[in-house]
């Protein structure tokens, strides 16, 4: 690879330029010849240094919480759609400041904050509201929706299944309540997990069984996210076919809101060995941690690529590279490597920009990496970003 490491403090977070835009060109092609519109999910991503690329692309964000929604919000400036399992009554008056959409997963709540959300249509100006943000915005443009569950499963980890048996997310169609969908204009649903078009197309299929009777009354529907459209194998011509169909049909504006299709690929982390020992095989300790820096590893579980690696006696020397905090599971998988690794080896692993930055904590007091940009054009490194001892003491008190 001809990123210039030696520019590189570990552990860092890289993000390629280069290979976003790429990603985002594939996006802003399926949003032209399907007319939906895609947001960021910012849960996968939110390094905000690279907004301003990915809102040239794509229609706005999704958000999970009111933070995420004020960072939409400020940071990205287009549309905000929000959508969460419970809203808190405390924060519900500065999220409607926010939001362009807001997604209810429960005809309880929907009912609990329909009054506010009526009352905020047209109010003074918000206190939420001040320095550098939109000011006084009109409320009529938010639009409120509720997400189904249409007890179809296609993801096989039920860590990851939104639709396994006694899920909290969505309304069963056994539990929608078609007479109170006043000031309800849209419906929502996310069933997928790095999944093609044919999950999508089976998942539209349930959805329609179940609550097609109420889509013509919707003027929107959000087809959540999951959908992993910037893989090499991704069918986006069946994905623009469903798409199309499904407007035409119902008349609605279709929304997607992939998070791991926005930054596939676009992303490493860049670790160095900082010692190596031997217990019946060699063990090479590194700055990074699976446990703070790339938690799916322990929760999916999965082994992440390496750079110049193979998997264990491909190559010559073989190793099991582990993290640096006390958690004895904290480890990241086994590796060959052609030369032998030594105290200062770079290792980079491959695809670290979904679900890495977002999900990292600082377990032990370990510091969490760096965060930078990579422009493949230049070869130049942009460090944005770095983490101090008040990073790890401002979280606690």
């Amino acid at each position: 690879m001809n990123i210039p490491l030696n520019k590189i403090p570990t552990p860092c977070y890289l993000i390629d330029h280069g290979a976003l835009q790429k990603n985002l060109k594939i996006l802003a092609s399926v949003q032209k010849e399907s007319g939906a519109k895609i947001l960021l999910a910012l849960k996968a991503f939110a390094a905000f240094n690279v907004f301003p690329l990915i809102k040239k692309y794509l229609a706005g964000t999704s958000a999970s919480s009111l933070d995420e929604a004020r960072l939409g919000f400020e940071k990205f400036g287009k549309e905000v759609h929000l959508c969460a399992p419970a809203y808190r009554q405390d924060e519900f008056p500065e999220i409607i400041t926010y939001v362009d959409h807001i997604v209810f997963n429960s005809f309880s709540q929907w009912q609990r904050f329909k009054p506010q959300v009526e009352k905020y249509r047209n109010p003074p100006q918000s206190p939420f509201c001040k320095g550098g943000r939109r000011g006084i915005r009109k409320k009529a443009s938010i639009k409120c929706g509720l997400r189904l569950n249409p007890q179809h499963s296609e993801v096989k980890i039920p860590l990851y299944d939104p639709c396994g048996r006694y899920s909290r997310l969505g309304i069963t169609a056994e539990n929608f309540q078609g007479d109170k969908l006043d000031g309800i204009t849209g419906l929502h649903f996310h069933t997928l997990c790095e999944l093609n078009s044919d999950a999508l197309e089976r998942t539209l299929k349930s959805v329609e069984v179940k609550f097609g009777k109420y889509l013509e009354r919707m003027e929107w529907m959000n087809f959540g996210g999951g959908h992993h459209i910037t893989k090499d194998d991704y069918d986006i011509e069946r994905l623009c076919r469903l798409i199309i169909d499904f407007r035409n049909r119902y008349g609605v504006e279709v929304y997607l809101e992939p998070g791991e299709a926005v930054v596939l690929n676009a992303g490493y982390l860049v670790a160095s060995v900082l010692d190596i020992v031997h217990n019946e095989m060699d063990l090479a300790i590194l700055d990074t941690s699976a446990a703070t820096h790339m938690p799916d590893v322990l929760e999916m579980p999965y082994r992440p690529e390496v750079v110049g690696a193979g998997k264990p006696g491909q190559y010559s020397h073989t190793y099991c590279l582990g993290g640096l905090s006390c958690l004895a599971g904290d480890v990241i998988g086994g590796y060959s490597f052609p030369e032998p690794l030594k105290v200062g080896s770079k290792i980079v692993f491959l695809d670290m920009a979904h679900y890495s930055m977002v999900k990292n904590n600082t377990f032990n007091g370990v510091r969490l990496p760096s965060i930078a940009l990579y422009y493949p054009n230049t070869q130049r490194v942009k460090l944005v970003k770095t983490f101090t001892y008040q990073s790890y003491c401002s979280r606690l008190s």
